[in-house]
């Protein structure tokens, strides 16, 4: 089942002598549970590229269609409601809020969206990532590796239709990056979920479905590897 299309996405920024073309004519689709990493050079157009899928930057020609719905035929205030429930985002930097704890914090998004939030499925996501014994503590008392963990648990909770990962383990060391990357392919396989990521690592790169490359605004497929190690 097709969930992401990108169709002929192009975006420049400036004009004439400083005019940048930092996506030029991208496709590509995703099928639902697949989990695709983006990789390239500072500057190769991968962020513009996941910031244009997610409806946060606006393409200068293109659509972006999920789930069949083109974010950019709708106006912002229905595109931003439509992300909100539709699209989960993972950054190198946390942003959690201070003052919620674990619990709290997974739950923030539905609260923001007015649905009561079910005890039942906050309590499977805190077994999934390994803080049931954190739900009450505040992100100032959580490692970097746990914090992120909450994030992803934050774009878990409301079922999007797609995540998007902008380098998830930036911030992190080398046992903490591999924490986080075996979970979001255990959050692909046991959710179904359909994640596509940005990272400079390689080596978790090729731990996805698919693997991308873009370079100077320009993507290719490199090909990836099926995550049956952690069948």
């Amino acid at each position: 089942m097709e969930i992401l299309k990108v169709q002929n996405l192009s975006k420049i920024y400036g004009q004439g002598e400083s005019r940048v073309t930092a996506l030029s004519g991208v496709s590509f689709s995703m099928e639902k549970g697949e989990f695709a990493a983006v990789v390239g050079e500072s500057g190769s157009g991968k962020s513009t590229l996941l910031h244009c899928v997610g409806g946060l930057d606006t393409p200068t020609e293109g659509k972006v269609l999920l789930d069949g719905e083109d974010l950019f035929s709708l106006d912002e205030k229905k595109r931003t409601v439509f992300r909100r429930r539709n699209i989960g985002f993972i950054f190198q930097a946390f942003h959690l809020i201070e003052e919620l704890n674990v619990e709290q914090n997974i739950a923030f998004p539905l609260l923001l969206d007015n649905q009561k939030p079910d005890q039942g499925k906050i309590e499977e996501l805190l077994g999934l990532l390994g803080l049931f014994d954190r739900r009450k503590h505040l992100p100032s008392q959580l490692s970097g590796g746990q914090q992120q963990r909450v994030a992803i648990g934050r774009a878990l909770i409301m079922h999007p239709m797609l995540i998007l990962a902008d380098e998830p383990t930036g911030n992190l060391d080398s046992k903490s990056s591999r924490d986080v990357m075996d979970l979001l392919i255990r959050a692909s396989k046991s959710y179904q979920q359909t994640i596509l990521m940005i990272t400079h690592n390689d080596n978790l790169a090729s731990d996805a479905d698919r693997v991308f490359r873009v370079t100077d605004g320009h993507l290719m497929e490199m090909g990836g590897m099926a995550h049956e190690k952690l069948s």
